[in-house]
């Protein structure tokens, strides 16, 4: 005959008492956390996306400002490449935050999938894991960088400083190359492909 009376101390038994899979209510109750935690990335997708709007629409608007400018004077060109340059820039970088919220929220929350009337995100833009996203990323921010250094450049006069801009360009977007080949070599791991 077994005694069912025997005390407890409620703590010991928590940690005891499993579920269907085995796990305690404990590390259930935390599993169901972080699983809701994930949700915290929705804040950086929204700040993500609310800051390549703005860079869009800035960069819209100095478009517009640079072509009122050469409809008033359209001889003089002055710095007019430099602003063309800069919104080029702003687009870019709008872009670059873009694809940055939309790979966090396939990360983290769930696959965009409106339907399947042809509008879906583009197969380049699909995030498997957090290399394919840093992939895109790096590969805007290389634009971005060499954008801007042909901005820089236009309004330089010194040779000799161009130069060294160019070399310290040049030596950021090798080495994100760089990282980006081994990145992808250590990502496919086994594949003989």
């Amino acid at each position: 005959m077994t005694n069912d009376s025997t005390p407890s101390s409620g703590i010991a038994d928590t940690a005891v008492v499993s579920g269907p899979t085995g796990s305690s209510r404990i590390e259930r109750s935390l599993e169901w956390g972080l699983l809701v935690s994930r949700r915290i990335v929705l804040l950086p997708v929204l700040v993500l996306v609310l800051a390549a709007v703005g860079s869009f629409i800035y960069g819209a608007a100095v478009f517009v400002d640079t072509l009122i400018g050469v409809v008033r004077h359209p001889f003089p060109i002055g710095n007019r490449v430099g602003l063309l340059m800069l919104v080029i820039d702003l687009f870019l970088v709008g872009a670059t935050m873009l694809i940055a919220g939309i790979g966090f929220y396939e990360l983290f929350i769930s696959k965009i999938e409106p339907g399947n009337d042809g509008h879906g995100m583009p197969a380049w833009l699909e995030m498997r894991d957090l290399n394919d996203l840093k992939a895109r990323v790096i590969s805007m921010i290389i634009l971005v960088v060499a954008v801007a250094f042909v901005d820089v450049v236009v309004d330089f006069t010194n040779g000799q400083r161009v130069f060294y801009l160019g070399a310290g360009v040049a030596l950021v977007i090798g080495s994100l190359t760089a990282y980006l080949r081994l990145g992808s070599k250590e990502h496919v791991g086994g594949d003989d492909s």
